[in-house]
């Protein structure tokens, strides 16, 4: 079973389909990329010249050749393709946000395992160079005890991108359930499930039918009576970004500005190196590695030493290796549809919050 090959479909080819699954998909070894879905257009089939394209969903639920389905479509769609391909005998990935609702994210939790399949939420994020270096900081106590964490993911889009379903005041869209799920998903991978969560989710624009800020607070709270606050914050208002991360620790503080590379480079046409190349893929350049600053003797806190922190090697592939290792009982599953779920849960959560204007507990 180890080797056989898993066929794939895809399930959209805007962006999330062209940019962030068929380049990885195409990249893995033993993953076959079989067909595409794709309702009008032929970038898909300039693209992919090897996938078959197919004009309706039906098409790729008959394909005996597809394992395994993701789905990258508008976000109110998700759990309905979801359903269909794990009731036709499918494994799936799902592009975040994972479902609409935390009820869906656990019925497709439950349908996913009364069949022996795997439901994945597609958070990705998990394999920028960025967070990488962020969560060796942590494990290795570089700052000390950590006390603040801040995620944030800045755009500046002050105006409405007409025709766009993004821009719909559809409650699956907006800022909080498409940059949300990312930032969420991180700090829960990094220290699990908060106490409690306090939120600020907005429409700043003067124009516009979705929430595109926010600011969400989880608390947590360690035995010995301390607390570490860890901050996810998004704003189409940004003009002049915050840095991507800023930590601060009883040792020092690391701060890093800019995104991980593999998007850009995607969007500009850069390929990505077939699983097992030696070409390395995207190493970040020394400008934009983080700063750390430490104070090497606490009682002169005045006498601070700053230093780079050479980013890791973000690599998506990594997520569709784990993916395929998991189909094939080689590896146990990085991402499963619980973490679906929780991240799903503590977006509405914040939503709670903020228009209760209170502290929620959470109970995950």
């Amino acid at each position: 079973m180890a080797d056989r090959e898993i066929g794939v479909g895809i399930v959209g080819f805007g962006l999330g389909g062209r940019v962030f699954h068929a380049p990885f998909v195409s990249a893995v070894r033993k993953l076959r990329l079989v067909a595409i879905y794709q309702r009008k257009g032929d970038e898909a089939a300039r693209a992919h010249p090897e996938a078959q394209i197919v004009r309706s969903f039906g098409e790729m639920l008959a394909n005996p050749a597809i394992a395994l389905i993701v789905v990258t479509t508008p976000n109110a769609t998700h759990f309905e393709l979801a359903r269909q391909a794990l009731e036709a005998g499918k494994h799936v990935v799902i592009d975040k946000p994972f479902t609409a609702t935390s009820e869906e994210a656990l019925e497709l939790s439950r349908l996913a395992e009364s069949k022996g399949l795997l439901a994945v939420p597609f958070h990705n994020r998990r394999w920028d160079g960025d967070f990488l270096t962020v969560k060796k900081l942590i494990a290795d106590q570089t700052l000390g005890r950590l006390v603040t964490f801040e995620s944030h993911f800045d755009r500046f889009r002050p105006a409405p991108r007409a025709g766009r379903w993004q821009e719909a005041g559809d409650p699956a869209n907006g800022m909080l359930f498409d940059l949300g799920p990312h930032l969420v998903d991180q700090a829960l991978a990094l220290f699990g499930a908060p106490d409690s969560i306090t939120a600020s989710v907005r429409s700043d624009r003067d124009e516009t039918a979705i929430e595109d800020a926010f600011d969400i607070t989880l608390s947590y709270r360690a035995a010995n009576g301390k607390s570490l606050l860890a901050h996810c914050r998004t704003s189409y208002l940004a003009c002049a970004h915050a840095p991507r991360f800023l930590l601060h620790g009883t040792k020092g503080s690391f701060r890093k500005w800019g995104l991980d590379p593999q998007e850009p480079a995607l969007v500009g046409g850069a390929e990505v190196p077939a699983e097992g190349s030696p070409d390395v893929w995207l190493q970040e350049r020394e400008p934009a590695w983080g700063k750390l600053t430490l104070a090497p003797d606490p009682t002169t806190p005045e006498t601070l030493v700053e230093s780079s922190v050479m980013t890791e090697v973000g690599d998506y592939r990594g997520f569709y290796a784990n993916v395929r290792d998991a189909i094939l009982g080689a590896a146990p599953l990085a991402l499963t549809a619980q973490d679906g779920f929780r991240v799903i849960r503590l977006l509405e959560l914040a939503r709670q919050s903020s228009s209760e204007g209170r502290t929620v507990k959470v109970e995950l």
